[in-house]
């Protein structure tokens, strides 16, 4: 994998990949669930075309879990690509609630333009 670093951009709901150069080579956009518990919940990950396959997205997923450890807020993945990598890293990131994962969903149709 390239040398970059994550930041979490928790305001704009993005976990971000930075290059060398500090540019914004790939993203995870997400937000905070309130209510039935706080979660976290990705909803696209995206790689720029000229950086892919170099395991970016998978670093921001790995991030996210552990920011998700760190806070003790669970992940209610609703990304294809973290559920798949989810699947793939047990070990790193718990199965979601499947309440917390109904009401994500429930909040992403409330809000149909923010994502």
């Amino acid at each position: 994998m390239s040398d970059i670093s994550i930041r979490d951009d928790r305001p704009a709901g993005r976990l971000e990949a930075l290059g060398e150069d500090g540019e914004v080579v790939g993203r995870i956009e997400y937000f905070v669930l309130d209510s039935p518990a706080p979660a976290l919940v990705p909803v696209h990950t995206i790689v720029e075309p000229a950086h892919e396959g170099k395991g970016i997205a998978g670093s921001l997923a790995r991030e996210l879990y552990a920011i998700s450890g760190r806070e003790g807020v669970p992940v209610a993945p609703l990304c294809p690509y973290v559920v798949k990598w989810a699947e793939h890293h047990p070990e790193e990131a718990p199965a979601a609630d499947p309440a917390l994962l109904t009401a994500a969903k429930g909040w992403l149709r409330a809000h149909p333009g923010r994502f």
